[in-house]
C-alpha cells in the first residue's frame, strides 16, 4: 500500500454517537424536495400545484446525462413548487409535499431480478433511476461514475468506508447494521463495472466495522472466491478523499486536474452501494438517509435515518432541542461542512451530518497576516501552496491562482486548521474556483 502526504490527526469527537444504533424518525407532515440535489443538472418538475403523488414516484427529472431524478419521500399533497432555501446557501426550485390522510400508498415495488441475472446495462438504469448519487456529500450522479468513457478502462472499484471527517458516525453505523446491504451494494456497483477486484477501505478505529463486514462478505459468498477485500487504512485526515484513499490502497497518483478514472479507479461511498442495494433488490428509490445529528449545541446527538426533504428542524427535535448556548450550525463536518442560517432547510441526500456547536466551540478568530510558516503546505494532502493561493485571491489575481493549481485543492481545511495566522484559506479557494469556472 501507498501513503499520501500531509494530512492530520484529529480529536475525533464520535463517542457521542458511535455506539448509537440507527434510529428510523417518523414520517414529516411536510417535506420540501430540491429539484437539484447533485452535482450536475437541475431537475425539471414533473408535477403540478395540487397533484397528489405516491411515495417513492418520481416528481423531478432531466433530459441531461449529468444529473439524478428526484422522487416523493412521503404519500401527500403537491402544495407548492418555488423557489426556496436549500443547505448550499442559495434558492433551488423546490417541490412541498404535505402528507394527507387520504392518499396511500408506494410507487415502488420489490426487483423482479436477482443480481446476476441484470446486465450492468440493467444496473446502471436500475441506479439511476433510483436518483442515487454519492452519499458521502459529494452528491455525483452514481450512474455517471458506472458509465466511464471509452478509453478509460476500469479495473479496480473502491467502496469508501473511511467516514475521516470529525463527529460524523454514519457511515460507521451503516457498515455495523447493513453489513449485508454494503456487500451486496459493492458486488453490484462491480458488476456494473465489470471490475473483479473491490476494495472496500476503512479506518483502522473502526475494527468492528471491519470485522463485521468481513463476516458479512464470507457468509455472501459460503466459501466461493469473493472478489471483495476488505483493507485497513490509517486513521488520518483526510483519508476519505477520492485522491488520497486510491493512493494508499493502489499506490496510484491521480493526475493534476484528473478523475479517479483515469488511473483506473471508480469510488463509491458505503451509504451509496447501501441504496444500490435497496434499488436492486426492492426497486426503492433513493428517498431515506442515514444523518448524524451531534455537536456540543445538541442535546441528545444521535443517528438517525430520515426521508429526504425532511426540515432540519424535525432532526434536533428528535434528539432533545438545541442546548441553551448552542451557536452554529453546520450541515456536515467541522472541516468541510457549511453554516447554515435556518432548521427551516431540508435534509437533501448530500446531508451527512448536522453538527451544532456551542458558543465556546464556534468561537470566531480574527484573521491576521500570514507570517510564512510554511505550516499549510506541509500538512495540504495534494501538495499545494495554500499561502501563495490566498495571497493571489485576496489580490484577485485569477491567472496566478490557476497556475498554483486552485482546481486540485480538494477543501479538506488541513491548512486553515493549523494556520497561526486563522486565515480562512478555504474561503478564498472557494471564491477563486468560482471565479475561475
Amino acid at each position: 500500500m501507498g501513503n499520501f502526504s500531509g494530512g492530520l490527526n484529529l480529536k475525533h469527537n464520535k463517542h457521542t454517537t458511535r455506539y448509537k444504533p440507527i434510529k428510523e424518525l417518523p414520517q414529516p407532515q411536510k417535506v420540501i424536495l430540491p429539484l437539484q440535489q447533485n452535482l450536475g443538472c437541475p431537475n425539471d418538475p414533473l408535477v403540478k400545484v395540487g397533484d397528489e403523488v405516491f411515495e417513492g414516484q418520481k416528481i423531478g427529472d432531466s433530459s441531461k446525462f449529468v444529473s439524478a431524478p428526484i422522487h416523493a419521500s412521503i404519500s401527500g399533497k403537491v402544495v407548492k413548487i418555488e423557489k426556496l432555501p436549500n443547505p448550499c446557501g442559495f434558492d433551488v426550485a423546490s417541490v412541498v409535499i404535505e402528507a394527507g390522510d387520504g392518499v396511500r400508498g408506494k410507487g415502488y415495488g420489490v426487483s423482479p431480478k436477482k443480481l446476476g441475472e441484470l446486465t450492468p446495462e440493467e444496473i446502471r438504469k436500475i441506479v439511476r433511476e433510483a436518483g442515487i448519487v454519492g452519499m458521502g456529500g459529494a452528491a455525483f450522479p452514481t450512474h455517471v461514475k458506472l458509465t466511464p468513457p471509452a478509453g478509460k478502462p476500469i479495473d479496480t472499484l473502491i467502496i469508501n468506508g473511511c467516514e475521516c471527517e470529525p463527529y460524523i458516525t454514519a457511515d460507521h453505523r451503516i457498515m455495523l447494521e447493513w453489513a449485508d446491504n454494503v456487500i451486496y451494494g459493492a458486488l453490484a456497483l462491480g458488476r456494473a463495472l465489470m471490475v473483479d477486484r473491490i476494495l472496500i477501505g476503512i479506518e483502522d478505529n473502526k475494527k468492528d466495522a471491519v470485522k463485521t463486514l468481513n463476516d458479512s462478505d464470507e457468509k455472501h459468498h459460503a466459501g466461493r472466491r469473493s472478489p471483495i477485500k476488505i483493507v485497513k487504512v490509517e486513521t488520518k485526515y483526510p483519508q476519505g478523499g477520492e485522491k488520497q484513499l486510491i493512493k494508499v490502497l493502489l499506490n496510484r497518483e491521480v493526475p493534476s486536474g484528473g478523475l479517479p478514472l483515469d488511473v483506473g479507479v471508480v469510488v463509491n461511498n458505503v451509504g451509496t452501494a447501501v441504496a444500490a442495494a435497496e434499488a436492486l433488490k426492492h426497486g426503492a428509490p433513493l428517498i431515506k438517509r442515514v444523518v448524524t445529528v451531534t455537536g456540543s449545541g445538541i442535546v441528545e446527538p444521535h443517528n438517525l435515518l430520515v426521508r429526504i426533504g425532511t426540515p432540519f428542524e424535525e432532526l434536533v427535535k428528535a434528539c432533545g432541542g438545541l442546548t441553551g448556548d448552542a451557536a452554529r450550525v453546520i450541515m456536515g463536518g467541522p472541516m468541510m461542512g457549511l453554516a447554515v442560517s435556518s432548521l427551516d432547510i431540508p435534509v437533501v441526500k448530500a446531508t451527512t451530518c448536522i453538527l451544532v456547536l456551542n458558543k465556546k466551540d464556534a468561537q470566531a478568530y480574527e484573521e491576521r497576516d500570514c507570517i510564512r510558516c510554511g505550516r499549510c503546505i506541509k500538512v495540504c494532502p495534494v501538495g499545494l501552496m495554500p499561502n501563495f493561493l490566498a495571497d493571489y485571491a485576496k489580490l484577485k489575481n485569477w491567472e496566478q491562482v490557476e497556475d498554483y493549481n486552485v482546481a486540485d485543492c480538494i477543501e479538506c481545511g488541513c491548512c486553515a486548521y493549523v494556520c497561526p495566522s486563522r486565515i480562512y484559506l478555504v474561503q478564498y479557494f472557494k471564491v477563486a474556483k468560482k471565479e475561475l469556472q
